[in-house]
């Protein structure tokens, strides 16, 4: 166990003593519990800038319970500033190198237990990785969500405005109006992207004291669940509660439940997995389509939807959700306040918490009903993830139906093939994309070039109404969980493995079936074709098509030759 572990470190490095007296540390100190609080504080961006404060109120509620607080940081990036360049290549890496971070920081000094602190993309699963990477009592704090701006705005406002200041379509005083506006405080972003997704799966698995993810970051209700945290953890280092000992499948089932109620991020189907290998634990996709097919969407949060997440927190959010789910879930679940799901419900119930919060949509004038439905009254009575399969993805590929035309839902056309994103958004902004077209991007899988998110070429495609009911976008790369439309990613294998994707020319013939849950080359340059006429030509292809060699720093190198697939996780096989 990891408090006979520190004690053992503290027996055999008193060197260790004296280095932290040189901190401040006093005699008594040594003695005590002593608790990292590791979070990914930084001016990165702002779900990262704030998180130093909530760090200060962990160290208090750490005091309060007589242990000993230690603040560790390594900040994360933000894919919004890493998006339309070469940096997002590092964004799905930096998942990897974090978790290996945040595990040195938690066993290189004798700590009883941890505190992980985080809001964002990558940070919060690789906080999650490590601390079912431990054996050690931890727990996550949520750093909450951005207030919206006016009229609800929010950061998706800018995706694709930089392309309508070029064409002339937006003023600059417009833009600069959009820029100062829709990011109003720190927190993660207002929309239910891959930040606040994974707070919510954070929570949903247990991991995060009830009701932390999404809690506006500007108010004074985020600190206090920092401060609790460092109560909490002193609690679960006594009760020797460690997190890898206690989490099962019926956590991860309870997360993948709350996903699809929320309609979240395609990423969850990266990150889940990833974090569910930590302790031994297999997730398929297609346990995601199955339970998006049970779970209908509860709640229409933006960027496809009409709520932003703070409001949504202020009707209740994940324990909402989980209130409303409550005879589908596994309520005997354990999570990190040592109790199960099902008594930390009736605990906030008991509390008054709900009502608490839902009385600051009075301000809104709104009620919790109007924003988080029931079953019976749903805003879409299944989830919005399907797994495609079929002859172009043969392992799979995702597809989420929020902002997608349902025109598009049965759609055929003539493949328009790129070897990167940045040759694919050229060609569209030139307007040499017609309708009817499936445009791919490929070799930007886990192995390929990181997988990077496609969201300039996404949104590009969402600002061309005259295309975007007509021309989907597949790739083996990996989407934003802001993207709007029709996009079809991950699809596996991914090329440089030699998936069929690999072998797809111009005007060969796509056709995709939503409801049926199929991907398929139907055709050879614009010619109708059997499905063994297109595997034969597809073989015939394999012989002589020359992959693209892209270059890459010593990390990206590492990563790309170690990632598993994406239907694993696309973590590194090590």
């Amino acid at each position: 166990m990891s408090c006979c572990r520190s004690q053992y470190l503290r027996t055999v490095n008193y060197q260790g003593d004296g280095l932290r007296a040189g901190m401040l540390w006093d005699e008594p100190d040594f003695g005590k519990m002593q608790i990292l609080i590791d979070t990914v504080h930084g001016d990165s961006h702002p779900g990262s800038s704030h998180l130093g404060t909530l760090a200060d109120e962990a160290k208090n509620g750490v005091y309060e319970s007589q242990g000993k607080p230690a603040v560790y940081a390594v900040t994360d990036i933000c894919d919004g500033i890493a998006m339309a360049h070469d940096g997002m290549n590092y964004s799905l890496a930096s998942r990897e190198i974090m978790s290996f971070m945040f595990e040195i920081h938690a066993l290189a000094a004798p700590f009883d237990g941890g505190i992980f602190m985080s809001s964002c993309d990558k940070s919060v699963p690789a906080q999650l990785m490590a601390m079912l990477r431990l054996e050690m009592p931890t727990l996550h704090v949520c750093g909450g969500s951005m207030l919206s701006g006016p009229n609800y705005m929010s950061s998706e406002i800018l995706y694709g405005a930089g392309d309508k200041y070029t064409k002339g379509e937006l003023s600059r005083d417009e833009l600069m109006y959009y820029s100062m506006n829709c990011c109003p405080s720190a927190g993660a972003c207002q929309f239910i992207g891959t930040a606040s997704t994974m707070q919510c799966m954070s929570e949903a698995l247990g991991l995060a004291l009830p009701g932390n993810a999404l809690a506006p970051a500007y108010t004074t209700h985020l600190p206090r669940y920092a401060r609790r945290a460092g109560r909490q953890v002193i609690q679960n280092v006594k009760n020797k509660l460690i997190a890898r000992n206690f989490i099962n499948k019926k956590n991860f089932i309870n997360a993948m439940m709350v996903h699809a109620a929320l309609g979240g991020s395609t990423n969850a189907l990266l990150h889940l997995p990833a974090i569910a290998r930590e302790v031994g634990i297999s997730i398929d996709q297609q346990e995601f389509d199955a339970i998006n097919r049970e779970i209908p969407v509860l709640v229409s949060l933006k960027t496809g939807g009409q709520w932003p997440t703070d409001l949504f927190w202020y009707a209740g959010g994940v324990p909402a959700i989980m209130r409303e789910l409550k005879d589908l879930l596994y309520l005997d679940a354990m999570t990190i306040t040592g109790q199960t799901v099902g008594e930390n419900l009736e605990q906030l119930e008991q509390a008054g918490w709900f009502a608490e919060v839902n009385s600051y949509l009075i301000n809104y004038k709104l009620s919790a009903g109007d924003i988080v439905k029931t079953r019976q009254n749903p805003v879409k009575p299944q989830g919005n993830i399907k797994i495609l399969k079929g002859n172009l993805a043969p392992e799979g590929a995702v597809i989420k139906l929020s902002g997608v035309d349902e025109a598009i839902h049965n759609f055929t056309g003539k493949a328009r093939v790129f070897d990167s994103e940045e040759e694919a958004v050229a060609e569209l902004l030139a307007g040499k994309i017609g309708p009817q077209t499936a445009i791919f991007i490929r070799f930007e899988g886990p192995k390929g070039s990181g997988m990077p998110e496609m969201l300039r070429t996404t949104e590009a495609l969402w600002n061309m109404p005259e295309l975007s009911s007509s021309v989907a976008l597949f790739t083996d790369g990996r989407f934003s969980g802001a993207t709007r439309g029709p996009a079809v990613g991950h699809i596996a294998p991914e090329a440089i493995e030699g998936g069929p994707i690999a072998y797809l020319e111009d005007d060969d013939i796509i056709k995709m079936d939503v409801a049926a849950r199929r991907l398929d080359i139907v055709g050879l340059k614009g010619v109708p074709a059997t499905p063994d006429e297109v595997a034969a030509a597809l073989a015939e292809r394999k012989k002589t098509k020359q992959f693209p060699v892209k270059e890459a720093t010593p990390l990206l190198r590492m990563y790309k030759k170690l990632a598993r697939k994406c239907t694993e996780g696309a973590g590194l096989d090590i």
